[in-house]
């Protein structure tokens, strides 16, 4: 039925059906499938589609290790507000991967994930945030929080996986 609705360019059934193969659930496993799906979703504006993508991108899983492009694609879902993706993205701008290094950025991307992570993540996310922070003065730090609180997500089609 994932399929059918995929088929059907169904951008949740496609980001499913990309996990389904990622994690290899009554198929066999195929990072290249799952990676096709992902994107058939992505293109579409689901944002846990985006970060998957990101993330196969990050790890070079059945694809070329491309930190830029892993970039690009976690902040296509944190502009949507998915808090995985905002994590990634601000880690990346921390350690300078794939995009300039900027602790400001860094800082209000892992301020944003912290507050919309999951109880499980949050303090994960808050000692990254507390991390960057120290390598700022207090002005920065004030910067990216305000950048922080004016931040609005952008429409997207899902926030799915």
């Amino acid at each position: 039925w994932w399929r059918k609705a995929a088929d059907q360019g169904l951008a949740a059934a496609q980001g499913e059906l990309g996990y389904i193969y990622a994690q290899g659930k009554g198929v066999p496993q195929d990072y290249g499938e799952a990676a096709r799906w992902y994107r058939k979703a992505a293109d579409q504006g689901d944002s846990g589609a985006q970060f998957s993508l990101g993330f196969k991108y990050a790890q070079g899983q059945e694809m070329p290790q491309d930190y830029a492009e892993a970039a690009r694609w976690y902040r296509k879902a944190a502009d949507q507000g998915h808090a995985d993706a905002q994590y990634f993205l601000g880690i990346m701008y921390a350690q300078g991967q794939g995009v300039p290094q900027d602790y400001g950025e860094a800082h209000m991307w892992l301020n944003l994930a912290a507050s919309r992570a999951s109880v499980a993540d949050q303090k994960t996310f808050a000692d990254a945030r507390e991390w960057v922070a120290e390598k700022m003065t207090p002005e920065q730090i004030a910067e990216a929080q305000r950048r922080a609180r004016e931040w609005k997500p952008k429409s997207g089609e899902s926030k799915g996986r």
